[in-house]
């Protein structure tokens, strides 16, 4: 048995690492969040996020965009691009394919 070559490499590299995974299924699911909604929803460190909405956002998945909070005081909120968003499709279709293939 020889596995589907193009169904393992349609799972995006960029969202097939868990943490990746869960901020795109959580901005998806929300619309947008600022950092410490994500921090506080997927109980992660300043780091640990940061590092990974940098790579998130280099390739174009997520968006930034800064809204004024109690008046004053800018803050960042993160959405899905809508690239992200086709992207983070495509992957949980990949991996639905791959659960499937022995149901063929």
């Amino acid at each position: 048995f020889m596995p589907d070559t193009d169904k393992y490499s349609a799972l995006d590299r960029v969202l097939h690492q868990p943490i990746r995974t869960r901020i795109a299924a959580f901005l998806t699911a929300r619309g947008d969040a600022t950092f410490t909604d994500l921090k506080k929803a997927l109980a992660l460190t300043d780091g640990n996020l940061e590092a990974h909405m940098k790579k998130l956002i280099q390739v174009g998945y997520v968006s930034v965009s800064q809204q004024k909070i109690d008046g004053n005081r800018p803050q960042s909120l993160y959405a899905m691009s809508s690239e992200g968003k086709t992207a983070f499709q495509n992957y949980v279709q990949a991996l639905s394919d791959l659960f499937n293939m022995g149901e063929k």
